[in-house]
C-alpha cells in the first residue's frame, strides 16, 4: 500500500489497516500485483499495475514521468528470506510484464535500486536490482539519482497463431 497512498494516510494505517486497504482491493477484482509459489506455497510477490495506480509515482521528483506515454508500473517485489538469490525476483519480474502485456499494456517501467558496488541489505532492494531488470530487457531510461534509475521495456505483441 505504500505506493498507493499518500505517507500520512499509509503510517495512519500502518499494520492491518493496510492489510484491510489491500484486501479489499483484491476483494474489488482489481489484480494487484503477482504471487510467485513453489508447491502451494508463497514464495514472492510483485506490485504491478497502470502508472496511475500508484499516486506517491507522481509526487517523486527522482521517478517523475519519462515522457507522457502511459505505462504499467513495476513498484515493489518481495521474495521469501529462504528463497532470495534464486531467481525468484527474475521470475516474478517476468511474469509481471507478461501480466502487463496481456493487459494492453506496450510499455512497462520499473524503478529499483542500483547500487553498483556496494553491498545492500536485502531489506532496501524492496524495489528489485537494476541488474535484475536489465537481465529481463529492460534499459535506462531516465536517472536524477545516483542509485535510482527508470527502467522500461517496451512490451511486444505475442504472434498470434495461424
Amino acid at each position: 500500500m505504500w505506493w498507493r497512498v499518500q505517507a500520512k494516510e499509509f503510517e495512519k494505517n500502518k499494520g492491518s489497516g493496510n492489510r484491510r486497504a489491500m484486501k479489499r482491493i483484491v476483494d474489488s477484482g482489481t489484480v494487484p500485483g503477482i504471487l510467485a509459489y513453489s508447491g502451494g506455497e508463497p514464495v514472492g510477490w510483485c506490485s504491478v499495475a497502470p502508472r496511475g495506480d500508484f499516486p506517491r509515482l507522481e509526487r517523486s521528483r527522482i521517478l517523475a514521468p519519462v515522457d507522457d506515454r502511459p505505462v504499467w508500473s513495476i513498484v515493489c517485489l518481495f521474495v521469501a528470506k529462504g528463497w532470495r538469490r534464486r531467481g525468484v525476483s527474475a521470475g516474478l519480474v517476468g511474469a509481471a510484464v507478461k501480466y502487463a502485456r496481456s493487459m494492453g499494456g506496450t510499455i512497462a517501467e520499473a524503478y529499483p535500486v542500483d547500487p553498483g558496488d556496494t553491498p545492500m541489505p536485502d531489506t532496501f532492494a524492496f524495489h528489485g536490482l537494476a541488474s535484475t531488470f536489465v537481465k529481463a530487457g529492460f534499459a535506462e531510461a531516465a536517472r536524477r539519482s545516483k542509485t535510482r534509475p527508470v527502467m522500461s521495456k517496451t512490451l511486444k505483441r505475442e504472434r498470434q497463431k495461424r
